[in-house]
């Protein structure tokens, strides 16, 4: 083999070679992109699927404060009934007690 045979394959060796890192740094540059695009595809459904429990939670609980509400809106009205009731049979006697007053202080002043 001659010395101009020797150098035409080497160039050619090298040539090969190059291509061949050449094809290798885009597959990693393709494969890192790959990655990234995978990775903020996850945080961003990670967000998404944490936003819709954090969502879901927080109906859960408005829909059991609005049951407890109303709850004690219902009680509340049952006491006001209770004691309007109550308070109804007291006003007879509160209005003879001011009358009794009343007259007691006429007589007293006469």
């Amino acid at each position: 083999m001659s010395r101009t045979e020797i150098l035409i394959r080497i160039k050619e060796a090298e040539k090969a070679a190059d291509g061949k890192i050449e094809r290798a740094e885009s597959d990693r540059r393709a494969a890192v992109a790959d990655a990234r695009r995978e990775s903020v595809k996850r945080i961003q459904d990670a967000s998404a699927n944490a936003r819709a429990k954090a969502d879901s939670a927080i109906a859960k609980e408005q829909e059991a404060l609005g049951m407890k509400r109303q709850e004690e809106i219902k009680k509340g009205e049952a006491e006001a009934a209770a004691l309007e009731k109550a308070s109804g049979k007291n006003v007879d006697k509160a209005k003879k007690f001011l009358i009794d007053e009343f007259v007691r202080t006429l007589n007293a002043a006469s």
